[in-house]
């Protein structure tokens, strides 16, 4: 008898230490790219590995997806478009391998507040496909996807999306955060750590991911993207090249 509760007590221990799916870097991807709403479009949740998700549906009058990749690959380059994204939350950017253009491969630097708390990050724009598989851009919808670390260090302490479909009134951006993906940095790529194996068991994301961090990004998203709505199309149609389709087809 002894022995058998001595080996839940052990059993108990293992999965407070590196939950349910153990070690696991896993993604729930699933309803990323649906056409439907998912069960959770605006909330958060924690995994079954600690790995909380946070999401924010943005609905978007009068944008067009491509809108959305304007304003990153091309538009935002100084602090000044940066502020105006976030005009309480965003104090300061840069951008690192940054091309003309493009956006894959790029790294937004910014100071910026989430909730009460100050924060420098490195977000790294990375291909679509080391999240999702059989993904295709077009002109009803883009999918723009980040990991995000430590501004003045090598960590990597999560991932997000953001996926912009085009409706009948304009465009909806579903934002979806994964909290708690740890890896280690060597320049753009990741690299195997002892704080990855460490930072990635439910424990060490159950104690350093609170429901506020959580809430506080969902709130920080839906203002965000509420002010990029508001402010994005006339923005488009007095900056972006004449010959652009979408201006074009707005102007007509």
């Amino acid at each position: 008898m002894k022995q058998t509760l001595i080996a839940i007590a052990v059993f108990l221990l293992v999965l407070v230490i590196i939950g349910c799916v153990p070690f696991s870097p896993f993604r729930d991807t699933n309803g990323v790219l649906t056409d439907d709403y998912t069960e959770m479009e605006t909330g958060i949740h924690r995994q079954a590995n600690g790995i909380y998700v946070v999401k924010a549906l943005t609905r978007m009058p009068d944008v067009k997806p491509r809108m959305v990749k304007w304003w990153f690959a091309e538009y935002m380059q100084t602090t000044e478009h940066y502020k105006r994204w976030h005009p309480t939350a965003h104090a300061w950017m840069d951008w690192e391998n940054k091309k003309p253009g493009e956006i894959i491969g790029a790294s937004h630097l910014v100071h910026e507040y989430i909730g009460q708390e100050f924060h420098k990050l490195r977000i790294q724009f990375v291909d679509p496909a080391e999240f999702i598989e059989h993904y295709q851009e077009s002109d009803n919808q883009i999918a723009i996807f980040v990991s995000t670390g430590l501004l003045n260090g090598p960590m990597i302490l999560g991932s997000m999306c953001h996926v912009v479909r085009a409706t009948a009134w304009g465009a909806e951006m579903r934002s979806i955060f994964w909290l708690g993906h740890v890896d280690r940095r060597n320049g753009n790529n990741q690299v195997p750590s002892i704080e990855g194996v460490l930072g990635n068991t439910a424990l060490m994301r159950y104690l350093f991911i609170s429901p506020e961090m959580a809430t506080d990004l969902m709130i920080h998203a839906v203002e965000e993207m509420g002010y990029l709505a508001d402010f994005l199309p006339e923005l488009y149609l007095a900056i972006a090249p004449s010959t652009s389709p979408l201006v074009s087809e707005q102007r007509d």
